[in-house]
């Protein structure tokens, strides 16, 4: 008797196992944190284990292009993941929007005064930004200066980083007094002080999800962009900063 419950256990195990599944997403960084939160909040519902990996969204679709083995990916913006589709690297239909990301101006100095008057005036050595060419934060960041008309002024003083999370650590560490962010990055730190940039001042930073042909018939991929459309992911997003109106 003792001998069959030790199979039956077994194969409990095993069948449960066999059910559950690991699949690799490309996900923007400005998204690490919620991210993280949402894959965790996931495995503990479905048994399916998202293998998160973070980045730029230029370089990631690169990577995707050279068959990178991402099955799904949570882009900064809205052009990559449609041009996903266009060039049949993912899959119709099933692009959506799941975040709407804000920008902001951040300094680690608690209490500085920071606004429009900060950039115009130029009174700073450096400020980080992320790559405008590969991170849609970082061309947020340069339409924001341009449309203010200071950027040909603070060009000489932008330090780049491979992403918005490397812009961040730039101004973290102190390579920079000021850094454009995500207000995901910064929303739960209690130092600091942060300037929300208004949005007219760039175009909206609507960020799309998008199933990679790689992951067609993956029902744990399906599974996580369904569950990132639920509620439970939608309370997360929204705590970070984000909107989650969709534009499509």
């Amino acid at each position: 008797m003792t001998r069959f419950l030790l199979a039956a256990v077994a194969l409990l195990s095993v069948s449960a196992t066999a059910r559950a599944d690991e699949f690799n997403v490309a996900v923007a960084a400005n998204f690490t944190a919620p991210a993280k939160e949402i894959a965790t909040a996931f495995e503990q519902k479905t048994g399916h284990k998202a293998v998160l990996s973070f980045g730029a969204t230029g370089q990631f679709y690169a990577q995707i292009k050279q068959d990178a083995p991402f099955v799904v990916f949570l882009a900064a913006d809205d052009e990559t993941p449609k041009k996903a589709v266009e060039e049949g690297l993912a899959v119709p239909d099933s692009r959506f929007t799941y975040a709407v990301g804000r920008l902001v101006l951040w300094t680690k100095a608690s209490d500085a005064p920071l606004g429009e008057d900060t950039l115009r005036k130029g009174a700073f050595e450096k400020l980080s930004i992320a790559n405008p060419a590969t991170a849609p934060y970082g061309l947020a960041a340069v339409q924001t200066m341009k449309k203010m008309g200071v950027y040909e002024a603070i060009q000489p003083k932008i330090v780049q980083g491979n992403s918005i999370a490397q812009a961040f650590q730039f101004a973290e560490t102190g390579a920079a007094e000021l850094a454009f962010v995500a207000l995901s990055q910064v929303i739960a730190k209690p130092d600091g002080t942060r300037w929300p940039v208004p949005e007219a001042l760039h175009d909206p930073i609507f960020q799309d999800a998008v199933l990679l042909k790689k992951g067609a018939g993956n029902e744990a991929a399906t599974a996580f962009l369904a569950f990132l459309k639920g509620p439970e992911a939608a309370a997360v997003i929204s705590k970070y900063g984000y909107g989650t109106r969709a534009p499509n």
